[in-house]
């Protein structure tokens, strides 16, 4: 470990975090003011929550998580894991939990609410990183319990998140935890177990919720319905189209009002399309794709296992996370409910966004 040797944090990636942060508040603002003052009688009502039970404690985190030794994190990785499975066990409790709209996501505070989900993503990861590499060297000679191993705890997981339900977090967190077993130098083998398993699995999933095939079918055919089970992807292309090279001008989206579904969260890119056109849209993906360079340069430097793992698995998750976020919104992949990392409404998803970014910039700084 080279906790005693410290330098700069990578400045490239903070700025493109700083920048897309920046970029979420304007597009935010022009989104939610007319909602906030319909419902709260405060155009601001939106965006004040969103600084302050999301920015602001994600930034209080970030700067905790990119001071504290990263030797810190590693020691207590299963706590937090621990911790976050509690968490998501609590969201089915009564009074504990808020059911919205059918699912079970999250704990009532009183002033606020908190998805444990979102913090499932990062402990589950620095988990990862720091049981990976110690398991492969403990059970080098019987791959086979490795591999058992791992997906014990995916199954744990993935029936919490089943439960609740939330299929799109479940969809990321396999898929960063499938990148991150196979970075240790697995065998790859061990693929046909892992794919076969998480098929089955989805094939239930669908097969138990007719509106995760409707968003199948949908995607297949985007004409399907266009007025129900469509709906949400016709008024995002419309949104997208209307916005042209240059865009209509920030607060000049006209599709945020009343016609597209969830303008504040899933398709707040949508939006941004809309009033800053193509050429915004395309600043948004080079920034991710910034983002994502930056961080796997950081992860290539490292030669500690459990340096390497984090950043990666964080940068996969926030990526992962970001195109999927704006190819459900243009049509290239089936809708999913997550947010557009650092731009999206949202306490809970920005709070631990910034916590892993804290991390990332730790890590970077002892290179």
């Amino acid at each position: 470990m080279k906790d005693s040797k410290t330098g700069h944090p990578d400045y490239i990636l903070a700025s493109v975090v700083g920048i897309l942060i920046l970029l979420g508040v304007v597009i935010l603002t022009s989104v939610s003011t007319v909602i906030s003052q319909e419902k709260f009688g405060s155009p601001n009502f939106y965006l004040m929550r969103h600084l302050l039970y999301g920015i602001l404690p994600g930034l209080i985190l970030g700067y905790a998580a990119y001071r504290i030794p990263l030797e810190f994190w590693k020691k207590r990785a299963p706590i937090l894991l621990l911790a976050s499975l509690f968490l998501m066990i609590l969201v089915f409790f009564p009074k504990i939990g808020i059911n919205s709209g059918g699912a079970s996501r999250w704990i009532n505070l009183g002033i606020t609410s908190f998805q444990p989900s979102e913090l499932l993503k990062i402990s589950f990861i620095l988990y990862l990183a720091a049981w990976l590499p110690s398991l492969r060297e403990k059970t080098k000679k019987n791959l086979s319990r490795t591999l058992s191993a791992f997906l014990a705890i995916m199954g744990i997981i993935g029936l919490l998140l089943a439960l609740q339900p939330n299929v799109s977090t479940l969809g990321i967190i396999i898929t960063c935890g499938i990148l991150m077993y196979f970075l240790t130098g697995m065998p790859a083998k061990h693929a046909l177990g892992i794919i076969t398993s998480i098929v089955a699995i989805f094939a239930v999933l669908v097969k138990i919720a007719p509106y995760r095939m409707e968003r199948v079918l949908v995607f297949l055919n985007p004409n399907l319905d266009p007025m129900g089970k469509s709906y949400q992807l016709k008024q995002a292309l419309i949104a997208i189209g209307s916005g042209g090279i240059f865009g209509k001008g920030l607060g000049m989206s006209i599709q945020k009002f009343g016609f597209l579904p969830e303008p504040m969260a899933d398709s707040i890119f949508a939006v941004l399309s809309e009033e800053t056109g193509l050429i915004g849209s395309l600043i948004i993906v080079s920034l991710f794709l910034i983002f994502a360079w930056r961080g796997l340069k950081i992860a290539k430097k490292s030669a500690d296992s459990f340096q390497k793992l984090a950043c990666a698995g964080i940068i996969f998750w926030i990526t992962i996370q970001a195109f999927v976020n704006m190819g459900s919104t243009i049509g290239i992949l089936p809708l999913t409910g997550i947010p557009l990392p650092f731009i999206s409404y949202g306490g809970s998803a920005i709070a631990a966004e910034l916590f892993g970014i804290g991390i990332l910039l730790n890590i970077s700084r002892h290179l």
